[in-house]
């Protein structure tokens, strides 16, 4: 088998049906996921650092006179303000990054929840998981298959 990032297929009888998925695709599909989800995890990060040196710079600025000149750069050019016009433009940057990190952490669980309906979908264990969790689930009764069959991801 190809390289699959580590991934390890276990599948039982013959998946090349016109409708049945091959265990590759399930791997390429969760993987797809995954890296989604990490991407909308970084972007949130790299938004959190960046609002948090707008809050410091806000800080700051609030604590000078609103006379002096102060330099902001707007879309690659240095551009010379007051510190009265500048802060305005600062504050409503931070409003508008929050909004942003808002929408990213309900897109962030969405697909946190999408990848978890996914990985029960398709039976994906990942490699070192442990076995007590889903033995707590076949004795509630959920009527759970038995996971002998799937992708195992490690």
């Amino acid at each position: 088998m190809a390289d699959s990032g580590g991934l390890v297929s276990k599948s039982s009888g013959n998946s090349t049906g016109k409708g049945a998925v091959s265990a590759e695709q399930v791997i390429a599909g969760f993987n797809r996921l995954q890296q989604e989800q990490r991407g909308l995890a970084s972007k949130a990060a790299e938004l959190e650092m960046e609002l948090n040196e707008h809050s410091l710079v806000i800080d700051t600025l609030k604590e000078v006179d609103e006379t002096p000149k102060c330099y902001r750069m707007v879309g690659g050019v240095l551009v010379e303000r007051t510190v009265k016009e500048v802060l305005p433009a600062l504050e409503g940057n931070k409003e508008q990054i929050q909004k942003i990190i808002e929408t990213l952490s309900q897109q962030l669980q969405a697909k946190g929840k999408e990848l978890n309906e996914f990985r029960e979908k398709h039976n994906i264990r990942l490699m070192g998981e442990d076995e007590k969790p889903a033995a707590k689930e076949n004795s509630k009764g959920a009527g759970a298959k038995s996971s002998s069959a799937g992708v195992l991801v490690s």
